[in-house]
């Protein structure tokens, strides 16, 4: 492929992303069934280690592709689809929590349903972003499941002190005492 058709990929902030690059490559394929303007919009990357190849066959990069409509040019584009990532994510994450899952018959209460998951996940990433580091600050419902929530722990009143009391060596103990001091600084 040309390379001079291809520009720097940026960042959200617009800082230019380390080797990567976007283009335009709706010439090079078959619209003529799609809707007139279709575009197609191609960002590659350097292939990392252990990086599966997509889109094109490549020992240097990995392709990502999106057919759009809008009149930007491609590397606002990619930008605003690069965007669509985190709320992806924030949809998986929900889905995992029990938003995928309706247990009632009934509409009104699935919505119920639907609704204290939002709100339950809403909280967990506050949680994640006040009171937690390193992995997991942003783990994912399983990890955060078994790391926290399922620890063997209790808190006690002793002395007019607030004791935390976690299951000796398990292993996020330390994260869960730094939470928790987190916690009491905030409260």
């Amino acid at each position: 492929m040309n390379d001079d058709r291809w520009s720097p990929a940026v960042r959200q902030g617009g800082d230019e992303r380390p080797g990567a690059a976007v283009a335009e490559l709706t010439d090079l394929v078959e619209l003529s069934e799609w809707p007139p303007g279709t575009r197609l919009i191609v960002r590659r990357e350097p292939l990392h280690p252990g990086a599966q190849q997509s889109l094109f066959p490549s020992e240097t990069f990995r392709y990502w592709g999106h057919y759009t409509d809008a009149t930007h040019d491609p590397v606002t584009l990619d930008v605003h689809m690069r965007a669509h990532a985190h709320v992806e994510d924030h949809i998986k994450r929900l889905k995992e929590s029990g938003g995928a899952r309706f247990p009632f018959c009934d509409f009104d209460a699935n919505r119920a349903w639907l609704t204290v998951v939002c709100f339950a996940d809403a909280l967990v990433r506050w949680f994640q972003l006040l009171c937690l580091t390193g992995v997991l600050a942003a783990a994912e419902p399983k990890l955060l499941r078994w790391a926290l929530w399922h620890t063997p722990a209790r808190i006690v009143h002793h002395a007019r002190r607030r004791v935390v009391r976690i299951l000796d060596g398990w292993p996020t103990a330390g994260e869960i005492l730094a939470a928790h001091r987190r916690i009491t600084l905030l409260t």
